[in-house]
């Protein structure tokens, strides 16, 4: 195996409950649920899960919004835009958390 990640699993997704299907029912059903046409339309929420996706670094979610994002209407300026949007949101927790570090350290040097 080259790599962890093979782009074939993702069409396997629905293997999940093979060994539990009244749960992979009821997080389909939820699933579906979620991604459907309600205050958001689809294609924004395909946006979101692509952004989500990136901030947890899933190559098979990536894929999967990538693919969905496209097949909504999406283009790549406002699939780029969601990725920085990711980008800006965990930059910005990493540099939050330095306060903590430096309340930290500040107690312990006094």
């Amino acid at each position: 195996m080259d790599t962890y990640y093979n782009p074939a699993d993702l069409a396997k997704f629905g293997d999940i409950g093979k060994y539990a299907p009244e749960l992979a029912k009821k997080f389909f059903d939820y699933y579906g649920a979620v991604f459907s046409e309600g205050a958001l339309n689809e294609r924004e929420k395909a946006l979101i899960g692509l952004a989500v996706a990136h901030a947890v670094q899933c190559p098979y979610c990536i894929d999967a919004y990538t693919n969905s994002c496209l097949e909504k209407g999406s283009n790549l300026e406002e699939m780029t835009e969601a990725v920085h949007v990711t980008n800006a949101i965990r930059g910005g927790a990493s540099l939050v958390h330095g306060i903590q570090m430096r309340k930290v350290a500040e107690k312990i040097s006094m």
